[in-house]
């Protein structure tokens, strides 16, 4: 799918999120929604430990949660999610529902399983969302991986530490 002229820009802002959640004692994941235009909406980083321990507080639902309550869905399909890894099923599903017409992500599932391993915290799908928004009945675009490389920066040595 064709990369917009805003897209690294917005998506080293769902970097920035995902560090600051991180650095507030969450897990590395960070989200920013955009409206049709690139003009920043809201953000999101991961709630696993801010939300109590929640293992489905991943940025992307919180995010497409928020924004279903928001925003309608003539709106959503023109905004993009941006997101410091791919979503995994849960999150591609929560942002379908919502109806956000179009995700750029970062870090793949494939290459984020590789560097969590089995972490009970994390015992990440190797789905590519792709697949999951093929499967629903209107269309979601999807641009990634993008800025790869710096998005895997992000979980660099977290998930050994957490041990």
């Amino acid at each position: 799918m064709p990369v917009r002229p805003y897209d690294e820009t917005l998506l080293r802002k769902a970097f920035d999120v995902a560090r600051r959640s991180r650095d507030g004692g969450d897990h590395p994941f960070g989200s920013v929604l955009a409206d049709g235009d690139g003009n920043l909406l809201m953000e999101q980083g991961n709630g696993y430990s801010s939300e109590g321990r929640d293992r489905t507080a991943h940025a992307e639902r919180l995010l497409a949660s928020r924004a279903a309550r928001a925003y309608d869905l003539a709106f959503l399909s023109r905004c993009t999610l941006f997101t410091s890894a791919e979503p995994c099923a849960m999150c591609a599903g929560a942002i379908y529902w919502a109806g956000i017409g179009r995700v750029v992500y970062g870090q793949t599932e494939k290459a984020l399983k590789a560097e969590t391993g089995s972490h009970e915290e994390n015992p990440t799908l190797d789905l590519p969302c792709e697949i999951v928004f093929k499967a629903g009945q209107r269309p979601t675009e999807v641009v990634g991986p993008l800025l790869e490389d710096e998005a895997a920066a992000l979980q660099a040595d977290f998930w050994k530490a957490k041990g």
